[in-house]
């Protein structure tokens, strides 16, 4: 069964200052990577030294296994989120509101899951929005947090759901530009999570390279051998381990064709998975303030009591902050993401919503050990076999999320490499294959290079680069350089070129359609 209901609840609270009365245009400033031009968004400069208790309007969803706080007066944020088998909170659950002034209006708080739209960390982060309830014939319930953005006039939903059965909270995110020019937004969910010397940030196996905020500096993964944040890793560190990493850092995986990627505490045995289809969910990312001094000072600033967290990021459209995705005019864009509490798997290897899989070489020289949990009530066949095609292994099993599966069996000579599972399910009266696993190739890959800033505009060969750098510059909200420098030395060459005659149109007309006034560099 699934229940919604709103309640009042009292949390201590480092109360913000008041806003900044007068409008503040900071055209110039670079957040995150991009613009962190705010306008019409009020600013907020203070917080109190001292913490109240205050009462917040909360909405709970709750069924068999997971239980969710969200906070709509806090950007419809979850506040928190619960196992309720393993009786354990699966993302960070912060007891105190104590933002602090690193967003990009100024207050910011950690725990949960923010999310983050159209631009990192959101606007509207510590601002409220609309909430509603929902309940569906088939016995799921979902809590919609909505918002109408002031900076460009989009519209964003997030509908959270649990359903009868399910081990997951499933995640509607759905935007819509409402106006009739293109605009540009990104999307990350920004679960954190609590770590100690024991936790390991879970990457899918083929991901073998991450990159640093707009692919400025790349690292090999999860081995790093060379420099990255200024830190000799050289020797050869495990960055997928937060007691390694000393120094605040982000890190992004490219090119993965998994759908998962999470956090194990290898202590208690349990993690959190965020699944979704990496086709519209490329964006892979492990955020630390740094297990040193300066971290924990971090710690310290945004909690009284609940210690270290990172951030496990999950991006849409983007693998890569600050990239930003466009929606044309009325355009609408939908898409769905999961996150699940786990346990006793240790790094998973496969994983959909409905089941995580881990194999491992068995303690046994001729042995493999097969993890299996499900996030509902399932009947599955795995069917275990050679390169060759011999089979190996075959069995059926009913799971569900009280237990998970561990067997091990005995290859019969075929090496680890070699081998192939396959888990069947019958669905619509006929079995299928639901999920496929095979050891990573040992061939070494090469790792990608860094980012290129781009040329100055009088160096670019060809009107097509212009056209497209200065495209790429307005796309990813550059605070700094200039889109029309690039449009207007294409302009000057052939002063009939239609793509960038329309792309200054789009210019000048943006903020007329938006109520903005025009930049410097615009007027």
């Amino acid at each position: 069964m699934v229940k919604a209901w709103k309640e009042t609840v009292l949390i201590p609270t480092y109360e913000i200052g008041p806003a900044e009365k007068n409008p503040v245009f900071l055209e110039k400033r670079v957040y995150q990577g991009s613009s962190g031009a705010v306008y019409p968004y009020p600013v907020v400069e203070s917080i109190s030294n001292e913490k109240t208790d205050k009462p917040w309007h909360a909405v709970y969803l709750e069924n068999e296994y997971i239980k969710v706080m969200i906070l709509p007066e806090l950007g419809g944020r979850i506040q928190m989120a619960y196992d309720k088998i393993r009786q354990r909170h699966f993302v960070y659950y912060n007891h105190v509101i104590k933002p602090a002034l690193v967003g990009l209006t100024g207050p910011w708080i950690s725990g949960g899951i923010e999310f983050n739209w159209p631009q990192h960390h959101r606007p509207s982060t510590y601002l409220p929005v609309d909430a509603t309830i929902r309940e569906h014939a088939d016995g799921s319930v979902t809590v919609w947090v909505s918002e109408m953005e002031r900076m460009t006039h989009q519209k964003g939903m997030a509908g959270f759901t649990l359903r009868p059965g399910c081990a997951y909270l499933e995640i509607h995110g759905v935007l819509y530009n409402r106006t009739d020019v293109p605009q540009t937004f990104l999307w990350w969910a920004n679960p954190a999570v609590a770590v100690n010397d024991a936790y390991q940030s879970v990457f899918p196996p083929d991901i073998n390279a991450v990159f640093d905020h707009g692919k400025r500096a790349v690292s090999s993964f999860p081995i790093a051998t060379g420099t990255y944040y200024k830190m000799d890793y050289s020797a050869g560190v495990d960055i997928s381990n937060y007691r390694n990493i000393k120094v605040p850092t982000s890190y992004m995986g490219v090119n993965s064709r998994f759908n998962f990627e999470g956090g194990y505490e290898n202590d208690t045995q349990a993690g959190m998975l965020h699944v979704a289809s990496h086709h519209f969910s490329p964006g892979k990312k492990q955020w630390t303030w740094g297990n040193g001094d300066f971290g924990q000072a971090w710690d310290r600033n945004l909690t009284d009591d609940d210690g270290p967290y990172i951030e496990l990021m999950a991006g849409v459209y983007t693998e890569n902050q600050p990239d930003f995705s466009w929606l044309m005019p009325y355009e609408e864009k939908q898409f769905v993401q999961y996150f699940m509490p786990y346990r006793e798997l240790g790094i998973v290897k496969e994983a959909s919503k409905d089941l995580l899989l881990n194999v491992e070489p068995a303690a046994s020289a001729e042995g493999v050990t097969l993890k299996l949990y499900a996030t509902s009530r399932q009947e599955v066949r795995l069917e275990l076999t050679a390169d060759s095609g011999a089979v190996v292994y075959d069995a059926s099993y009913v799971l569900s999320p009280e237990m998970v599966l561990t067997k091990t069996v005995d290859t019969k000579g075929v090496t680890f490499g070699e081998l192939n599972l396959k888990v069947y399910k019958t669905l619509y009266g006929k079995e299928r294959c639901v999920m496929h696993w095979h050891a990573e190739s040992d061939e070494i890959r090469p790792i990608p290079d860094s980012a290129e800033a781009a040329l100055l505009p009088e160096d670019v060969k060809t009107n097509e680069q212009l056209y497209l750098t200065g495209l790429h510059l307005e796309q990813y909200r550059h605070a700094t350089w200039c889109p029309t420098d690039y449009y207007e030395e294409a302009l000057r060459r052939d002063p009939r070129d239609i793509r960038c005659l329309n792309a200054m149109g789009l210019w000048y007309i943006r903020p007329l359609r938006q109520g903005r006034r025009l930049s410097a560099t615009s007027r």
